[in-house]
């Protein structure tokens, strides 16, 4: 599932100025792509990517002065595909005539900025990338502890909204109760937010639906987080072995993105906020360089050095 992007939408998130068709502002966006036509500009259309926004800059619409009227209106055709959203030119260059009524015959709107090619494409690029990725829904709870998205995933009734409720209680901010919609940003990124219908509720039971947002303040909430980590809770029992020292490595691989995972059992008596909390510090102690799991295997290293040498 990815969200549907329209002209209209790019115009508004990557702030462009319509320069020509304001009418046609409704044509879908269906790729991340950007294109840069330079050999198409020459005639060569044997490959041309028509469902890409259209990017010209300094070295396009240079190229295009030295063409005759004819040649330029007949490749400003051409490019002007039923499926191509749209045309930015960058810069704040002038738009030829001829892609002015190419574009007008076929209803494409022609967007501008003052932006560099290679500034304007990568914001394009980043906006697209992010709404256009194929999303997923999780079971779960995200929630932001100073900077660190940590996922919280478990059984239905384990205690997965309280816990989250107590940590938005202790100055953390929700992301998103009961369902997270999550994409692969890159390789290494994956982003969690709430569907739109539940953005900034949540499900307690025995109370129903709270607006965090409407009881805590606006500084409660966020519309999107990195997920860095998983805190999986799971019922605890005298016979299941869970990680006492923090080194088992556990993950988890969402949309081809791996998230290291921890598995916290849930016991009358235990306060799961401070122990996500406590987790969520030692992540980003390990990010930084700091492991305790391996200070504590040094130390005891050191004890048995010293123990021998005494023997």
């Amino acid at each position: 599932m990815a969200n549907e992007v329209t002209v209209a939408d790019l115009v508004k998130n990557v702030r462009l100025n319509v320069l020509q068709g304001e009418d046609y502002l409704d044509r879908p966006v269906t790729t991340s792509d950007i294109s840069r036509p330079g050999l198409e500009l020459t005639g060569y259309f044997k490959y041309y990517p028509a469902p890409r926004i259209q990017l010209l800059g300094i070295t396009e619409t240079s190229f295009a002065k030295n063409m005759t009227h004819d040649e330029l209106l007949m490749v400003m055709r051409k490019m002007c595909a039923p499926e191509t959203p749209t045309f930015v030119v960058s810069t704040n260059l002038p738009v030829p005539d001829e892609l002015k009524q190419a574009a007008d015959e076929n209803k494409i709107p022609i967007l501008g900025t003052k932006l560099t090619s290679s500034r304007i494409l990568s914001n394009m690029t980043f906006y697209l990338s992010g709404k256009l990725a194929q999303r997923q829904s999780v079971h779960g709870v995200l929630v932001d502890i100073n900077g660190v998205g940590v996922l919280i995933t478990g059984d239905s009734g384990v205690g997965k909204s309280e816990t989250a409720l107590e940590l938005v209680r202790r100055g953390h901010r929700l992301v998103a109760d009961d369902r997270v919609e999550v994409y692969a940003q890159d390789e290494q990124t994956l982003v969690g937010s709430a569907p739109a219908i539940l953005q900034h509720l949540m499900e307690i039971r025995g109370i129903g639906i709270i607006d965090v947002m409407t009881l805590y303040g606006a500084g409660a909430v966020m519309q999107e987080d990195d997920v860095d980590l998983i805190v999986h809770l799971e019922t605890w029992a005298p016979d299941v072995q869970f990680d006492r020292l923090g080194d088992r490595g556990d993950t988890q691989t969402i949309l081809d993105v791996v998230v290291p995972k921890v598995s916290i059992p849930v016991k009358t008596g235990r306060n799961l906020a401070i122990i996500i909390e406590s987790a969520a510090m030692n992540y980003r102690a390990q990010t930084m360089g700091y492991d305790a799991t391996e200070t504590f295997d040094n130390n005891l290293n050191n004890l048995i050095q010293e123990n021998s040498k005494k023997d």
